[in-house]
């Protein structure tokens, strides 16, 4: 090799190493949120340190500064002593950040976003209740320690930073065998009295309250590892000043059927879970999940809707409002029980007994379109007879996946499945079904060849003849009841309206209003069927994450479409942050004939003509 040649290939590596591109500065998170700090840990093993990488996208995200470190699991360290650290871990954030509120996070929960009200708070701690519970259950008597520690924050004043450095203090000296939650509970108790603190509403966090509307933002999901179940009796743990083990005998014994029924062969289970439905055992173990209400004076309220006594109903509404002050679950009673007295109290001088799902209060619009509709085709009252109680009187069931509730003195019409997994009776009187797959498993289950399909909330174009006419120009959302915890965001031009309704005048000006709109988003079935009886464009969604909320398979959205005779739309799973580029190319404009209508009209007539007192 020559000379040259040496000198070609360096002056070659010397311009390969100018122009080779070096690397790309790190780009570090935006801080958006200066006066706060968010921390947590893991340990490496894949669960926790899964969690932790989300967590750490989920907090650069939010835009605030946080702690976030790998920990090493020293020699024979178990769960329980790792939660210690926690302890000495925070105090050292707070320490290091004595300008900040600190809030420590469960490394396998997830943050939405951090509302003002609690950025801002004033409080010194701030933090959901033990149990996620009510402020009407708050206290001693009802929990062994105050705070739910998976979430919470420390104010930088100095009565909140000395609580946490006498936990602290206390954990380097103590022997007793304890998580994190103990020793807080300890500094809590010992320094309380000089301290302020904000319990924040159980709503704000997914699957932990009861979703609305009316709450404040959920901002939080709970992440559970499922080892607090095992550690259980293994770790000390504080007791309540009146601590009692509540009996809860149709809890446990629902939870008995339950285990006993999976273990069954599926023959002998289906044939069994048939028995216990028509037997009205299902409505008893299951009657008082929804509703909490423990008012005489508000179920009496209820069952005169029900029985359509005014007289009872008037006599039972003044009592009560003289006495008290309604909380949301009676007022929600108060709503049902008038909706009731709507059907029950007509001048007809016959009774129609229809069966519908009436629960959680005050309503759900889907639910509640059984009577509304049914009310529209004939003049005598309507008698609600439930789905899950016994009975031995003729009745009518229609819209909505229950057809695992039909019994053999059911009328049916309309009526569909959610998913295969309970045979249909097959004795009932069969007028139509919703779809071809609810017409399948009726064959399956040794029922009757039904080719009359159509679920009965297409007709309500012919009820309510709204005609669309210039709309405002909006996009109107309509959630599921079973999504109103989803952290969802609205972008301009959106309005979101609740589909917690039942009274027959909600009902028509929810409609109404629906006419109004230039498309809907909804993850309602129900709401999709209305947008399709009137042509109203539609958008069916799922939010991510919230994909399992309601119930079934999905055969429902086919079974449906199918049946009336337009395109099948499923469900797309769409981000909560709403985007309307990710909405416009879902959004579909299906109407349903007219020649459909008439044979769901026409089937509705015939279970009318049919039922028997």
């Amino acid at each position: 090799m020559t000379t040259l040649d040496f000198q070609g290939k360096d002056v070659f590596a010397a311009l390969e190493s100018q122009f080779k591109p070096k690397p790309l500065p790190e780009i570090k998170p935006e801080i958006r949120i200066k006066n706060a700090i968010v921390c947590s840990f893991f340990t490496s093993d894949d669960y926790y340190k899964a969690h932790g990488a989300r967590l750490k996208a989920n907090l650069e995200s939010l835009g605030i500064q946080y702690d976030l470190r790998e920990i090493t699991k020293k020699e024979g360290e178990d769960w329980a002593a790792i939660c210690r650290r926690k302890v000495g871990f925070i105090a050292e954030v707070c320490e290091k950040n004595p300008d900040k509120k600190v809030f420590w996070i469960d490394v396998d929960c997830e943050l939405f976003s951090i509302p003002d009200f609690i950025l801002n708070s004033s409080a010194d701690l701030i933090g959901f209740q033990r149990g996620f519970s009510s402020p009407t259950k708050i206290g001693y008597q009802n929990r062994g320690r105050f705070w739910e520690p998976c979430f919470w924050g420390i104010n930088n004043s100095n009565q909140a930073r000395a609580m946490i450095k006498a936990a602290a203090d206390f954990e380097e000296v103590a022997t007793v065998r304890a998580t994190d939650d103990y020793f807080f509970e300890e500094a809590w108790r010992a320094t309380s009295g000089n301290m302020t603190f904000q319990i924040i509403p159980s709503n704000c966090a997914v699957d932990k309250g009861v979703g609305s509307l009316e709450s404040h933002e959920v901002f939080f999901r709970f992440g559970s590892s499922g080892q607090v179940e095992n550690f259980k009796n293994l770790v000390e743990q504080h007791k309540g000043n009146t601590a009692r083990r509540l009996l809860h005998p149709k809890r446990e014994l629902l939870r008995i059927v339950r285990k006993i029924e999976e273990k069954l062969p599926l023959r002998i289970s289906t044939k069994l879970r048939l028995i216990v439905d028509a037997s009205g055992i299902t409505g008893f173990l299951t009657g008082k999940n929804h509703n909490n209400i423990n008012n005489q004076t508000i179920n009496k309220l209820v069952a005169a809707g029900k029985s359509g006594n005014l007289a009872e109903f008037n006599v039972s509404l003044s009592h009560f409002r003289r006495k008290v002050l309604p909380n949301r679950y009676e007022s929600a009673a108060i709503k049902v029980a008038s909706s009731y007295l709507a059907y029950s109290a007509k001048p007809g001088n016959k009774e129609i007994s229809l069966s519908w799902w009436e629960n959680p209060f005050p309503g759900n619009f889907g639910d509640w379109l059984t009577p509304f509709i049914f009310n529209h085709y004939t003049e005598n009252k309507i008698i609600f007879q439930g789905l899950t109680n016994r009975t031995n009187k003729s009745h009518i069931v229609s819209l909505g996946s229950v057809g695992r509730f039909i019994k053999s003195n059911s009328v049916v019409v309309g009526t569909g499945v959610s998913s295969f997994k309970h045979a249909l009776n097959p004795k009932a009187d069969y007028i139509s079904v919703r779809g071809p797959h609810t017409a399948k498993l009726l064959r399956d289950s040794g029922g009757p060849e039904i080719t009359c399909f159509g679920d009965p909330g297409v007709v309500l174009a012919r009820i309510l003849p709204f005609t669309r006419g210039e709309t405002n120009g909006r996009i109107a959302l309509v959630r599921h009841y079973t999504h109103l915890q989803a952290p969802v965001r609205l972008p301009e031009n959106f309005d979101e309206l609740s589909v917690q309704i039942s009274h027959p005048n909600d009902i028509i000006a929810f409609i109404e209003k629906l006419n109004e709109y230039e498309s809907v988003v909804t993850s309602a079935m129900h709401v999709m069927i209305t947008c399709q009886s009137y042509g109203i464009p539609c958008a069916l969604v799922v939010f991510k994450g919230f994909e399992e909320y309601v119930h079934g398979t999905g055969i429902k959205y086919s079974d449906y479409a199918l049946g009336a005779g337009v395109p099948v739309m499923d469900p797309i799973a769409i981000d909560p942050n709403l985007d309307i580029e990710e909405i416009k190319p879902i959004t579909f404009l299906h109407k349903v004939s007219e020649a459909k209508i008439d044979e769901v009209e026409a089937a509705i007539r015939v279970s009318l003509n049919r039922f028997k007192k």
